[in-house]
């Protein structure tokens, strides 16, 4: 390498240096974040969930409100999102153990439902999982997810109430103890 090059490398390099120097400095502090619970009593996402018939991954279509008077653990996810594919296989021993018998389990997938059907086939999911494309992202904001993450996990007393919501893979320790206050 000739010194010209190298002497340009070093200019760039003390442009980006003191860029980001400046960038640091000026930074306003972050907005803190966004709740992702709606108000304790809010029964209105629920009520609009209990309104939704999802087709399954069979194309089947499943009434949510058939669960009513259930406690339910809803998680939207999707098959490209993979902190949603590295938990389910804890949300399938969830829901096909003691917990599973007083709380249903429900995945809502957001994407096609060839994609959905396609990953059903090939990973043995112990609860329903449901197909709602992108009106799922549009569910999901209503119970407080602002920025339509995945995974994103609601789970609702059997009073239809919400308890708590999730953002991110599931701490199954932390859920464990969620579902022991139910």
């Amino acid at each position: 390498m000739n010194k010209k090059h190298l002497a340009a490398y070093a200019i760039v390099a003390v442009l980006f240096a003191a860029s980001g120097a400046y960038v640091g400095m000026n930074k306003n502090n972050p907005a803190p974040p966004l709740t992702a619970v709606p108000p304790p009593g809010v029964t209105e996402p629920v009520a609009a969930l209990y309104k939704q018939t999802l087709p399954d991954a069979k194309g089947v279509a499943t009434p949510l409100a058939q669960y009513k008077g259930k406690a339910m653990l809803v998680n939207f996810w999707a098959p490209w999102c993979g902190p949603c594919v590295q938990e389910m296989p804890e949300l399938s021993a969830l829901a096909s153990g003691e917990e599973g018998k007083k709380l249903q389990v429900i995945g809502i997938g957001i994407d096609s439902p060839t994609n959905i059907a396609e990953f059903n086939d090939k990973y043995k999911i112990t609860y329903p999982v449901l197909v709602a494309g992108m009106s799922g992202t549009e569910l999901s904001r209503q119970f407080g997810n602002a920025q339509g993450g995945l995974p994103f996990t609601v789970l609702i007393g059997a009073d239809g109430q919400v308890k708590k919501t999730y953002l991110g893979r599931l701490k199954f320790d932390e859920l464990r103890k969620d579902l022991a206050t139910l």
